[in-house]
């Protein structure tokens, strides 16, 4: 049999980082306001798991306590932003961000 592997924290961090970067290539190359909020999430949920890796690595909740209030500030980002969207689906009769010029100067 094969031996093992054991998760580490590097682990997890390539995983974050994967994440972080997925979601930051989606918040830049997409222009439907619904994926870009998807892709936000997924940053903070990165962000997150580097949080959670490196509190359990060094055996300290701080940075868990830190991953729960990130957690709560998230899920309150994600109702300003559907309710954004659904004012803008309203006004302009699409989610694309392009067609969001009603606050440009």
């Amino acid at each position: 049999m094969g031996a093992i592997l054991e998760v580490g924290t590097l682990h997890y961090v390539v995983l974050s980082f994967l994440l972080f970067l997925v979601g930051v290539v989606g918040i830049i190359v997409r222009r439907n306001m619904i994926v870009v909020l998807m892709s936000l999430e997924l940053v903070l949920n990165s962000v997150n798991l580097n949080l959670v890796a490196f509190s359990y690595a060094n055996g300290d909740l701080t940075g868990q306590v830190f991953a729960v209030f990130s957690i709560a500030v998230a899920a309150g980002e994600a109702a300003v932003g559907l309710g954004i969207l659904v004012a803008l689906f309203r006004l302009r009769q699409t989610t694309e961000l392009d067609k969001a010029t009603e606050l440009s100067g």
